[in-house]
């Protein structure tokens, strides 16, 4: 069954994270990209972020490939890189020898395009979510793309200008309420989760030894899963009214975070991308 949505000049895209059930997100921007669907505005954290990112500088395929056939090639995400290097997945990889070497981003599209684009971290000193929007210098480009993607216990603290940053879906997993208060109001929000899904309804518990130099950070982690549920009704709220589009997995999501299965990740891919193709998008604006 088709689904028809207006784009006008207050439409917005939304991105959540999800690690790699991000390969959900990269199927839908490539189905955009195919048919040239561009929105005014988009924002994306932590993986979605990542693959916001490919979706501005034009390269379509780029998340597919590096999520997909990369890992499948440089096998970056465990426990061994977690042990050897401090991070659960290999930043010098996905953050400096893809982007600069393998399959280097189109930073003068991403330059060159009028739309907006946001990536959400988080404030270690705050605990409050900050928003970035850079198109001009590549490598605060990748400094602020890895903070939106620096997991909090399996990866370093990673900075932006000086500042410490983490992961942006501690803060901010859903950012739909930043494009309403920017004035976009007709928005589509990816989710990389089934309809219906919450977090567990517990503070999250934080090791003693984590993060003592930061307690607002250490507050915003252990309330995190309120926030997401608190978010995700909102957006399931606003759908049901018709007052917003959501594209979600359909299939049970048999991907985790740091699924390493290429024939999951490749279903998963494939669902978002037919997801997708079922919205009829009529342009107000391009």
């Amino acid at each position: 069954m088709m689904m028809e949505y207006r784009l006008t000049d207050r439409s917005g895209l939304i991105l959540e994270g999800g690690g790699m059930r991000g390969v959900f997100t990269c199927g839908v921007l490539d189905n955009l990209m195919d048919r040239g669907i561009r929105f005014p505005y988009t924002i994306g954290v932590s993986a979605g972020a990542c693959n916001g990112l490919s979706y501005m500088s034009g390269q379509r395929g780029r998340g597919k490939f590096s999520n997909i056939d990369l890992l499948e090639q440089y096998r970056y995400i465990g426990f061994k890189q977690l042990i050897f290097k401090g991070n659960i997945m290999d930043f010098d990889l996905l953050f400096h020898k893809f982007p600069e070497e393998i399959i280097p981003y189109h930073y003068d599209k991403l330059a060159a395009c009028d739309e907006h684009f946001e990536m959400v971290t988080t404030s270690c000193h705050t605990g409050k979510a900050c928003y970035y929007e850079e198109k001009h210098d590549p490598k605060r480009v990748i400094d602020i793309v890895k903070a939106s993607s620096s997991l909090p216990f399996v990866a370093p603290i990673s900075y932006v200008d000086g500042e410490p940053m983490l992961d942006g879906g501690i803060a901010d997993s859903i950012p739909l309420r930043r494009a309403q208060e920017l004035g976009y109001d007709n928005n589509v929000v990816i989710l990389t989760r089934n309809k219906g899904y919450r977090k567990p309804d517990k503070p999250t518990s934080i090791p003693p030894f984590f993060y003592r130099k930061y307690p607002a950070l250490k507050e915003a982690i252990r309330r995190r899963n309120a926030l997401y549920n608190e978010q995700i009704s909102l957006v399931e709220e606003l759908e049901d009214k018709g007052k917003l589009v959501v594209l979600r997995p359909q299939k049970p999501i048999e991907v985790d975070r740091m699924e390493r299965d290429t024939r999951k990740l490749l279903d998963l891919y494939e669902e978002g991308y037919n997801v997708a193709a079922k919205v009829e998008f009529q342009a107000e604006v391009v």
